[in-house]
């Protein structure tokens, strides 16, 4: 009777021991719950910040003050746009989608058209890694690529 109960005990004490390891392991990390987005060298969650990406250009892109203040212009815009197609509950997701496509494609082709030479050419290029990266997230590349962060923009 005494050696049964000893087991009991023993055995209660391991089980409390282990709970919290073993929940610790079933919980996914913050890293695998969202998707991330791009903000001065770190990710995010939601629509980047008109500021911080005109930031993130400049650097990328050598943008002179001028080119500063109307990319941050058009990227104020287009994300004041996207966010009223955020809040608009009478379309359908799928019709939101498409219009915010719409104006992505827009916005960029603004930026690209205040852009010179050298710099649209840098600009094609981080576009295109960006699409790649995007085609590579949503048809669930092997090796992991939709784990990854888009390129920087």
């Amino acid at each position: 009777m005494l050696k049964q109960c000893l087991l009991v005990l023993i055995a209660a004490g391991l089980i409390s021991i282990a709970a919290p390891f073993a929940a610790a392991q079933d919980s996914p990390s913050n890293d695998q719950q969202s998707p991330p987005a791009h903000d001065n060298g770190r990710w995010h969650h939601g629509p980047p910040d008109p500021a911080e990406r005109t930031k993130e250009l400049t650097k990328q892109l050598k943008l002179t003050s001028d080119q500063q203040t109307k990319v941050q212009d058009v990227l104020q815009s287009e994300h004041s746009q996207m966010e009223s197609l955020r809040q608009d509950t009478s379309s359908s997701q799928q019709d939101r989608h498409a219009k915010m496509m719409e104006i992505h494609k827009s916005s960029d082709a603004q930026i690209r058209a205040l852009l010179d030479s050298n710099q649209q050419k840098k600009w094609d290029e981080m576009q295109s890694k960006r699409e790649q990266w995007m085609q590579n997230r949503h048809s669930g590349a092997p090796g992991g690529a939709d784990q990854q962060g888009p390129p920087p923009q």
